[in-house]
């Protein structure tokens, strides 16, 4: 219910970026046809060197779009806490919130064709989804993977600009910030520990 459009929800520490993205496995691709007409793709992803990745068929919806225009937006968020009304207000609706970190890319999707490249990004993927191991290693050259990167699409965007909010009750006074952080500790909900150290971390009456 409230707006985001406040500058004290940005973020623009590069480290604390990349440390976010390369906590996430999963954002939203944002692609448009030749017509103009939107499409959104949920999917899993990698963050490496500034640039995101993602893998898949060489057909399909979201390979035709980028194939007819490469101006892509990719989007990763993930919501700690949905914040009550009555944690900072007894009667009106209007600060029910929600708390969040979220990253939003534009720029232009290239598909990968260099076999090394395609591999080493695949890597990265598996560290991520299965970290455990239990596999053998992606080799560009292993004729075990060989014409199974042939037959995968990946896709490299490159962020021509990045946008970073991180919402954690930065615009509210101290009293109204008080009577969240009170509400946070008293219910002790699956992540509200962890939302109380964000709002420590990027608060301004916090010292």
């Amino acid at each position: 219910m409230s707006r985001m459009r406040r500058k004290e929800f940005k973020i623009e520490q590069e480290e604390e970026i990349r440390e976010f993205l390369q906590g996430m496995s999963f954002g939203f691709l944002g692609t448009s046809d030749e017509q103009g007409a939107p499409r959104v793709t949920p999917l899993n992803f990698v963050y490496d060197q500034g640039n995101f990745y993602f893998h898949g068929s060489h057909a399909g919806g979201k390979m035709e779009s980028i194939r007819q225009q490469q101006q892509v937006c990719f989007t990763v968020a993930d919501e700690y806490a949905l914040i009550p009304s009555y944690f900072s207000d007894p009667e009106l609706a209007c600060p029910a919130t929600a708390y969040f970190k979220s990253v939003t890319a534009y720029g232009q999707a290239e598909i990968v064709e260099d076999s090394t490249e395609k591999a080493a990004v695949l890597s990265l993927f598996m560290q991520k989804l299965q970290p455990q191991g239990g596999y053998a290693p992606i080799v560009a050259d292993d004729p075990k993977y060989r014409s199974r990167l042939k037959g995968v699409a990946v896709v490299r965007i490159v962020p021509e600009e990045l946008t970073a909010k991180f919402k954690f009750g930065q615009n509210l006074k101290e009293d109204e910030r008080a009577g969240v952080t009170k509400g946070l500790a008293e219910r002790n909900g699956e992540r509200d520990a962890e939302t109380l150290e964000m709002m420590k971390k990027y608060c301004p009456y916090h010292s």
